[in-house]
């Protein structure tokens, strides 16, 4: 990420308005950055740093998509899909997380992910399909599976390198934490995140390409019917790639352009990044207001007396 000169911008307001009357609010700060790592507009601070979580997922996907994994096991874009997911636990869903084990003759067993509560397999865990290409991956590379979690194993290790690369940083400069499901996740800033969706989405990766392609091609496989991510992606047809991450994270690339969006809702509010999601998209025009329409009466008019309102805008740098 390009450093320079810093200005803090005012960062967005979240307010919930009951019958017009301020009830509750969200902070939510949000940095919109090129696949040079240029930071080119933010609201709060571009250095704010969190946790990337499940906004990883794409990333993490690349161990896939550079190992000839794919290739080997005769995996699809649909499997793609799913490795990239935070599904529902629908039962397309965990046979398509399924499906990847069964090609690499891998029991559900060797999943390290947990079982949802009240199920009865981790294959219903929404990190599924992301723990089975991990372990395709060690399969592929004749790696151990038993302790694919560990930050020192081969596979975790080249999920980082991958991301070290395209920040062009030290992988040993990334600080660590284990995500509920398990696996390693990291600390980054807003701008190394819209950084490396901006990279995702700017065609420069035959790897990242196929990527997009299998979220956008199947985007209920990657959230699910009524999910922001899902139904984003398929309302914008193969113009945005979108993975929500948890804890308030939200990434949207621009598909071709090398645009990367990345939004932190400060108290992990999920109904205030996707209400500042569908304000930003609309205010940069990565989305039509018959698409922002679309998605606000399902995400900002939260019911008959309950509705979002954002106020505040992206500043330019």
């Amino acid at each position: 990420m390009t450093r320079g000169k810093r200005t803090q911008a005012a960062e967005l307001e979240v307010r919930l308005l009951r019958e017009g009357i301020i009830e509750s609010k969200h902070y939510v700060q949000a940095t919109v950055a090129d696949n040079r790592g240029r930071i080119l507009s933010v609201a709060g601070n571009a250095e704010t740093a969190t946790f990337v979580r499940s906004s990883l997922k794409p990333f993490q996907a690349l161990a896939v998509t550079s190992t000839g994994t794919l290739e080997r096991f005769g995996l699809n874009d649909r499997d793609l899909a799913i490795i990239c997911s935070s599904h529902q636990g629908a039962i397309e869903q965990v046979r398509q997380a399924f499906n990847i084990l069964w090609r690499c003759d891998i029991d559900p067993s060797a999943l390290q992910c947990p079982i949802p509560e009240g199920k009865n397999s981790p294959l219903q865990y929404n990190c599924s399909g992301k723990h089975a290409g991990m372990l395709a991956v060690c399969r592929q590379r004749n790696w151990s599976i038993s302790d694919y979690l560990q930050r020192n194993h081969p596979v975790q290790k080249l999920i980082l390198q991958k991301v070290a690369d395209l920040l062009k940083m030290p992988g040993e400069e990334f600080i660590g934490a284990h995500d509920d499901c398990g696996a390693p996740t990291y600390f980054l800033q807003l701008g190394q995140m819209a950084t490396l969706y901006a990279e995702l989405s700017s065609g420069n990766s035959l790897d990242m390409e196929r990527i997009i392609r299998a979220m956008t091609h199947h985007p209920t496989l990657v959230a699910g019917d009524g999910e922001f991510d899902t139904e984003l992606m398929r309302l914008t047809e193969g113009e945005l790639v979108s993975k929500a991450g948890s804890e308030g994270v939200q990434c949207v690339g621009r598909v071709g352009e090398g645009l990367g969006l990345a939004i932190k809702a400060i108290d992990g509010s999920k109904r205030a990044k996707y209400a500042v999601a569908i304000h930003l998209l609309k205010q940069m025009g990565w989305i039509s207001p018959a698409i922002a329409e679309t998605l606000g009466e399902r995400y900002i008019s939260i019911s008959k007396f309950k509705r979002l309102d954002v106020v505040g805008e992206l500043s330019l740098l």
